[in-house]
């Protein structure tokens, strides 16, 4: 199993990143899938989620800025992140869980916002 995470870097405060995470090994379309991000003192934290149902939960701080969605075919889940702040910067991590095959981390990817 492995949750591949890509499209991590560095932006200016305001600007727009997308996220991706590929799946491989595991049935992606019972998973529901999220991502989380690590900030240094902090502990890692929901950022945005979406069901294999496609309902979806974002975190109060990314609401209205962040927008996650799969792609059953591509086994792929996206996280477009807009109108990012120097408080996104960290490290995100793609999840994905179900009942019937237990929860998986993928590797993280580094997003930094500067001011």
């Amino acid at each position: 199993v492995q949750l591949q995470a890509s499209g991590g870097g560095l932006v200016q405060a305001g600007g727009s990143l997308r996220l991706f995470c590929v799946s491989s090994g595991i049935i992606f379309s019972i998973m529901s899938m999220g991502w989380y991000r690590e900030t240094p003192g902090k502990e890692r934290e929901l950022v945005a989620a979406i069901s294999s149902g496609t309902r979806v939960n974002y975190a109060d701080s990314t609401k209205g800025r962040f927008t996650i969605s799969r792609d059953n075919a591509k086994e792929t889940v996206y996280l477009q992140m807009n109108s990012l702040k120097p408080e996104d910067t960290g490290v995100y991590y793609c999840n994905g869980r179900s009942p019937l095959v237990g929860e998986y981390w993928g590797k993280g990817t580094l997003v930094t916002v500067s001011s």
